[in-house]
């Protein structure tokens, strides 16, 4: 008894869910098909027998009525010339005749496969030939003839009989087609029985297996999962030490022991990661410390490290000029040597610090309008401008969200390297545009000066790296550091577009704000055009 139980939950187990489902389906759609097929065989006996009662035997059975009525109407039309002799009389009769044989002939066609009722029709149509041919065309043409009335009523009275004959055929016609309506009607009946019967009895069925398959889903498949849900929720909820244990169909089963591989898995990370989070609190704090020495380091370079340069630069110019006329020209370059060494020290100092600056001091993001912005850049380049007779050129410039003392700081570096670095053939021409794309904007700066070689498109970006000996133009070589810092710090790019070949190009991104600027663009708010020379 346990050995046959134990076989039987080995080969339950061994079904998946998809073939308990491709069961239940199969069965589901044997009795659909079957009840279908049943179905359709009651819905088209019933038609059919709907078909024939509708189509054809309650048409012919009123044709034979019209038939009778065009009978009475012929021989009342004959009666009525034989008595007056008005020939008008006669051309209801000559209509009647017409209409009669058309009725009969649509009579035939709709009493097709009804043999009996077709020969009583026949007959029928056959005494109402024999009375026109014998009685009514004799006593049209004998009226015709100027024969009197009075002398014709033997032959009306025989014609009578005649057409009494016929009207009963077409009366027996009548009855044999209600009998058949009423059977046709009865079988009707019981046919809508019968499917009526049949559909209840299938839907009945049905709703059976619907509810035996939904309570072998329910046992077979839901039970397990609700199982594997609540055990899944234990460990989300923080028991990571819960086990689970594999029931069911075999895929749920194998589901679980997969889930219970991930759980083991997911602990053994989340061990890991507590190490891991316990090293980086430690590196945290020894970074926290690192940047306090930076800090520290910060100060002391802008104060303590820069005094002893100025006295350095200040003694050697008091030293000059206290003592020049008794130095020789050797001993003044020498002391032109000191003041510029301690000045470009000081140079490089500030350069570092406002490198170091970045993302750390300043950090008042809010709505830019960088309109605004590059033209404070602008004003602060205006005698560089003016000196080398720059012109420049820009579109409109949008609102971003950033800092506007970096934003500041990075229009006026590139701005101050395209007049910096300009031919010395052609006045300087600088061109800014702004182009809208989908997660930002794009900016472009062109100039017309001596370029940059695509070779050092990497190394101009690197901290105090010059590509101009030292003495040809005036800088410590840490502006493209910086701007390239401002603008990752903003969340862009910068980069030299090395296909540009009438000078320098340099294009950076920033992304749009958040939300949109609630103040419209410049153009639209004071109307001026986008190119703006100056």
């Amino acid at each position: 008894m346990n050995s046959s139980s134990t076989a039987g939950d080995g080969r339950r187990a061994r079904l998946t869910t998809s073939r308990w489902l491709s069961i239940m389906m199969l069965t589901m759609t044997v009795l659909v098909l079957a009840g279908g097929g049943f179905g359709a065989t009651q819905l088209a006996h019933t038609a059919a027998v709907s078909n024939r009662l509708s189509d054809r035997i309650a048409p012919a059975r009123t044709a034979v009525g019209r038939l009778e009525s065009g009978l009475l109407e012929q021989v009342v039309a004959v009666h009525g010339y034989v008595i007056t002799g008005d020939p008008t009389l006669l051309l209801p009769y000559d209509e009647a005749v017409r209409t009669e044989r058309t009725t009969a002939a649509r009579t035939r066609d709709l009493l097709d496969g009804e043999p009996a009722a077709l020969r009583e029709l026949d007959a029928a149509v056959g005494l109402a030939d024999r009375w026109r041919t014998e009685f009514a065309g004799r006593l049209i043409a004998q009226r015709r003839a100027g024969t009197p009335a009075t002398a014709l009523a033997p032959v009306v009275r025989r014609g009578g009989v005649a057409f009494d004959a016929a009207r009963t055929a077409l009366t027996r016609l009548e009855s044999r087609l209600d009998r058949v309506q009423a059977a046709g009607r009865a079988d009707l009946d019981r046919a809508r029985a019968r499917r009526d019967l049949f559909f209840v009895v299938l839907l009945a069925t049905l709703l059976l297996s619907s509810v035996v398959i939904a309570a072998l889903v329910r046992t077979t498949v839901l039970r397990p999962l609700n199982r594997l849900g609540a055990s899944v929720r234990q460990v989300a909820g923080g028991e990571f030490d819960h086990r689970l244990r594999p029931e069911g169909p075999a895929d749920i089963a194998r589901l679980t022991a997969d889930v219970e591989t991930m759980r083991q898995t997911v602990v053994d990370a989340l061990m890991s990661s507590r190490r891991d989070r316990d090293a980086l609190e430690q590196q945290a704090d020894e970074l926290r410390r690192s940047n306090e020495d930076l800090e520290q380091f910060a100060y002391v370079a802008s104060h303590d490290l820069q005094e002893p340069l100025r006295k350095v630069a200040s003694f050697c110019q008091m030293l000059q000029r206290r003592y020049g006329d008794r130095l020789d020209d050797r001993a003044r370059q020498y002391i032109g040597y000191a003041v510029d060494g301690a000045t470009r020290m000081q140079d490089l100092i500030n350069d570092l610090l406002a490198f170091s600056r970045i993302g750390r001091i300043y950090g008042d993001e809010r709505e830019v309008d960088l309109e605004e912005v590059f033209t404070q850049a602008r004003s602060n380049l205006s005698g560089a401008v003016a000196e080398a007779g720059a012109e420049i050129e820009a579109d409109p410039m949008p609102v971003v969200r950033g800092d506007p003392t970096l934003l500041t700081m990075l229009w006026q570096n590139l701005l101050g390297n395209a007049v910096k670095f300009r031919s010395p053939d052609r006045p300087p021409r600088v061109r800014v545009t702004v182009t809208e794309e989908p997660a930002g904007w794009s900016f472009a700066v062109a100039d017309n000066g001596i370029g940059v070689d695509p070779r050092f498109a990497d190394k101009i970006f690197l901290i105090f790296q010059r590509l101009h000996p030292r003495g040809t133009y005036d800088g410590t070589g840490i502006g493209l550091a910086i701007c390239k810092k401002i603008v990752e710090y903003h969340g862009g790019t910068l980069h030299l577009d090395d296909g540009y070949a009438d000078g320098a190009r340099f294009v950076f991104t920033l992304p749009k704000p958040a939300e949109p600027a609630a103040e419209p663009l410049p153009e639209q708010r004071d109307g001026r055009e986008p190119v703006v020379p100056v």
